[in-house]
């Protein structure tokens, strides 16, 4: 670093890369010792629980102000799902019925339900 006739970028980057090699030295002999292993399982479990108290702490929040958790709007979620697939299959049959008081009105009457496949799905499955 005496030489004044070198670039101070590349003096600078020669620091730093030695610097990051000592660091990096340093950090693998420290992950590298039990009391490195221990004092990481510690922060974890610590982490871990913090976690939970926080979590119960949040829910009692929003239990006291009267606003639902994440996991009741999840079941919610899911309830109002099975609710939406059951108007779908409401609305079907509704048509369906519609359809066939339609087909009566018009002087026909409505078709029997199935009871076999068309020939072209009767190789996979035969009778329903």
């Amino acid at each position: 670093m005496s030489d004044k006739g070198k670039d101070p970028m590349e003096v600078w980057h020669t620091f730093l890369g030695e610097m990051e090699k000592g660091v990096n030295s340093f950090a693998n002999q420290a992950m590298g010792s039990q009391e490195f292993s221990r004092t990481m399982g510690q922060m974890t479990g610590a982490s871990a629980g913090a976690s939970k108290a926080f979590g119960d702490a949040m829910e009692k929040y929003l239990t006291g102000m009267n606003l639902p958790s994440r996991a009741q709007m999840m079941s919610m979620g899911e309830r109002l799902q099975t609710i939406e697939s059951q108007l779908h299959e409401i609305k079907a049959l509704l048509n369906r019925v519609h359809a066939d008081a339609a087909a009566e009105q018009a002087g026909g009457a409505p078709k029997p339900p199935r009871t076999r496949l068309p020939p072209s799905a009767a190789g996979r499955g035969g009778q329903t």
